[in-house]
């Protein structure tokens, strides 16, 4: 396991390598190239993937936004209650975000997150490597027992995603979407789950020193 080289903020040495994949903690520089890919579309301008729908907001406030999320999610950090918001790059160039949350996870040991990929990048199986990436982060590497997600039930292709690695349904709740109603599904996935789909070719680099900032500890 590679040393860590931030005394203050560890976090920022934490890696995680697929084959084809390395998710990191972006600089404020790597934000500014992030929320680029972000402003160019990363779904169908009719159709709202995300229950918070955070890329409605039109250029340059939508940058704006997406640098101050950042950043709130540094500034609240604290063990009982975590936000990574990895960036996935794929040659060393971005390709999109991959985010990984818990509340109290000491106690639940319960992770949850979104992925999202540039449009340029779609449909060549990155969204499924990012999440396997961050389940190995959630459950080889800080010993959880279960991962939770949340999707419009209309989204068949986040639907298709989750089911495909071994999340089961947990229920179904209303939302609004636009101004109209809609309806989310609620999936998980359990350790046994998670052990059934486990790879062996996903390292992770700089994790001992952030354990007891992730409550992992």
């Amino acid at each position: 396991m590679a040393a860590s080289h931030n005394p203050y903020w560890p976090l920022f040495d934490l890696r995680v390598r697929t084959p084809r994949l390395e998710l990191r903690l972006p600089t404020d520089d790597d934000l500014i190239e992030l929320a680029g890919l972000v402003e160019s579309g990363i779904h169908e301008p009719n159709y709202m993937p995300f229950v918070v729908p955070w890329t409605d907001h039109p250029p340059p406030e939508l940058g704006r936004k997406f640098l101050q999320w950042h950043w709130r999610a540094r500034a609240g950090w604290g063990p009982r209650r975590w936000e990574l918001h990895f960036v996935a790059l794929e040659g060393g160039r971005m390709v999109g975000a991959q985010d990984l949350e818990a509340s109290d996870f000491r106690l639940l040991r319960t992770v949850s997150g979104g992925v999202w990929v540039g449009r340029p990048h779609q449909r060549r199986g990155l969204g499924r490597e990012m999440r396997e990436a961050v389940l190995h982060l959630a459950f080889a590497g800080l010993g959880a027992c279960a991962a939770g997600a949340t999707t419009f039930d209309d989204n068949q292709a986040s639907i298709a995603l989750l089911r495909g690695l071994g999340y089961a349904d947990n229920g179904r709740e209303p939302a609004v979407r636009r101004g109209a109603p809609g309806q989310t599904l609620r999936l998980r996935l359990d350790r046994a789950g998670w052990e059934r789909i486990r790879r062996d070719d996903i390292a992770i680099e700089g994790l001992e020193p952030c354990l007891p900032l992730l409550g992992a500890i």
